[in-house]
């Protein structure tokens, strides 16, 4: 399974995105789109494009975004609102199913610690995935979160075919 992680951003949106394959994960590409233009619309119309180039291209069959946390400001999460909004109609565009993950959840997926700091999100990211060293910051976070939505998978297919086994005479 193919899943694309997101991390959304108003200035800079990681995007990553790994290959499951039972339980080994592999990074297949990731990286960083950078707000260009000078109108908020200019900057969303640019993400958009990006994120369905990078879906286009890597051909996901799912994706993870990171969920709204609390804001320091209403102006702040305003925006933030605004590029999950893009993030989720470029999947919404493609047929991508989406889910969601708080921080917390991503950090106990990945460090085992729902309040870890980024730069050991960053090694684990590392780790998990088999590189040679950590990734950027906003391409790690959305690694992260595709990592999370891997781990989530799995554990709710154990689930269902414990379930089957258990109802099967």
């Amino acid at each position: 399974m193919r899943v694309l992680g997101i991390d959304p951003g108003s200035v800079a949106t990681g995007y990553g995105v790994i290959s499951v394959e039972g339980s080994a994960m592999r990074r297949i590409a990731g990286g960083t789109i950078r707000a260009r233009g000078d109108t908020l619309a200019d900057r969303l119309a640019h993400l958009q494009r990006e994120l369905a180039r990078a879906i286009a291209e890597l051909a996901p069959e799912c994706a993870a975004l990171e969920s709204i946390f609390s804001a320091k400001n209403a102006r702040s999460a305003l925006v933030l609102g605004h590029a999950r909004g893009v993030a989720l109609a470029a999947c919404g565009s493609a047929g991508l199913g989406s889910a969601e993950y708080t921080p917390a959840q991503v950090k106990v997926a990945v460090t085992g610690y729902g309040r870890a700091e980024k730069s050991q999100v960053m090694l684990m990211v590392q780790r998990l995935l088999g590189l040679s060293a950590p990734p950027p910051s906003d391409e790690a976070d959305a690694l992260a979160v595709a990592i999370c939505h891997g781990m989530s998978v799995r554990v709710h297919v154990r689930v269902r075919t414990a379930l089957a086994l258990e109802r099967a005479p």
